[in-house]
């Protein structure tokens, strides 16, 4: 059956077995990045990456405040991170779509104020599947290790990516019966709001592991509507996208035709990360509405992490998969509950959480767990003070 021509909006490619053939040959081999976003964790970067996620902590961006902290001066959150790599480089598969679908952190040192960070990402491995949203895929798998001036391995992750045809997503319609934007009444859109409004981050006020409890419950915290502003907020600050205007797009573009799609509103060359602000472009992706990021959402559950831990605290690794879409108008509740706590083999004091991300469908868009190191009252120690070098600020 002929495709209507605003079907076809994107870049079309197939997964070949000439390409997964080039692809073996890969395995192993660290990845060029052609672009990185931040590399110094200055001030402006720290805030500009903050507000983008909707993190208020004061840790990031209040220097006053920062200052009377262990840490001496702001900090950048775990998730900062995903500003100087995403922890995957797209590569090979031309007009093949990629679904960055999750990751597995795990934070050794903080990244702090004026630290240069440099990214290495190596190509693990790919595997074929069939999938009921575009019937034949591919995983790719990618791991990541970040490395700050002084050659010290800071935090690594390992990714994995969707790899799927455009044409053959939008013919299987998964998801087309989704009613959106989603229904909500105003009295909804207050309580949510208002709910918001009224979380905060645990700060100063130190959380003890004595004062932990296998059962308590994290959180929630609460993202969306999601809306245009979110994404530009966090792109803005992320780079999850190599944004760039006029002349210098069009020398990109036209060197990587597949990178860019043709918007026939304004006539304009777009990223392909327009799927996350450009209707026609998500439908030519197979959905039906604009979406989040999948870097953008576990980034929320991070802060879910920093939020409940406080200053003190630290995330030591953090686990999510991406296994529904995030719309523009959903909202999320993002919760976690304590599993275990215990003693680990360096004598470091943790819990363990499990976490889930609710839609107002009552689907778990973002099943994760994570490992938090609290000071311990009674043993006197502090992870913070162990991860921060003496005199860095």
């Amino acid at each position: 059956m002929a495709q209507d021509a605003s079907e076809r909006v994107l870049p079309e490619g197939k997964i070949t077995k000439e390409a997964l053939e080039e692809w073996k040959k890969r395995i192993g081999v660290k990845l060029r990045i052609p672009w990185q976003f931040n590399e110094l964790a200055s001030y402006e970067a720290i805030r500009n990456y903050a507000n983008g996620l909707g993190d208020d902590n004061p840790l990031w961006t209040d220097r006053d405040y920062a200052a009377k902290t262990v840490y001496g001066s702001v900090v950048a959150p775990p998730s900062w991170l995903y500003s100087v790599c995403l922890t995957y480089v797209l590569q090979g598969l031309p007009g093949v779509h990629a679904f960055h679908s999750g990751n597995d952190w795990e934070f050794l040192k903080p990244v702090l104020y004026m630290d240069r960070i440099r990214p290495e990402v190596v190509f693990t491995g790919f595997e074929e599947k069939e999938s009921e949203f575009a019937g034949h895929m591919v995983m790719e798998y990618q791991e990541t290790k970040y490395f700050n001036q002084r050659d010290e391995l800071v935090a690594k992750a390992k990714a994995w990516l969707v790899r799927v045809e455009r044409q053959a997503a939008r013919e299987k319609g998964k998801y087309s019966a989704i009613e959106l934007p989603h229904p909500w009444t105003e009295e909804e859109i207050e309580e949510i709001e208002n709910n918001s409004l009224a979380e905060k981050p645990r700060g100063s006020d130190v959380r003890y592991w004595e004062d932990v409890n296998v059962g308590d419950e994290v959180g929630p915290l609460i993202k969306g509507p999601l809306g245009l502003g979110d994404e530009f907020a966090y792109f803005s600050g992320a780079g999850v996208a190599a944004l760039k205007a006029h002349r210098v797009a069009l020398k990109e573009f036209r060197k990587h035709p597949a990178w860019a799609f043709r918007d026939r509103k304004s006539w304009r060359l777009e990223p392909i990360a327009g799927v996350h602000w450009n209707f026609e472009a998500a439908k030519a992706a197979g959905l039906p509405y604009p979406y989040d990021a999948g870097i953008q959402r576990q980034s929320w559950l991070m802060q879910l992490f920093t939020d409940w831990m406080g200053d003190e605290g630290w995330l030591k690794t953090n686990y999510a998969e991406y296994r529904k879409f995030v719309y523009w108008s959903d909202v999320l509740w993002i919760r976690g509950k304590v599993t275990k706590k215990y003693v680990d083999e360096n004598g470091e004091y943790c819990v363990d959480i499990e976490t889930s991300a609710l839609n107002q469908r009552n689907e778990d868009t973002m099943p994760g767990r994570g490992t938090v190191i609290l000071p311990s009252r009674e043993a006197g120690t502090r992870p913070v003070v162990l991860r921060v070098p003496s005199g860095s600020n």
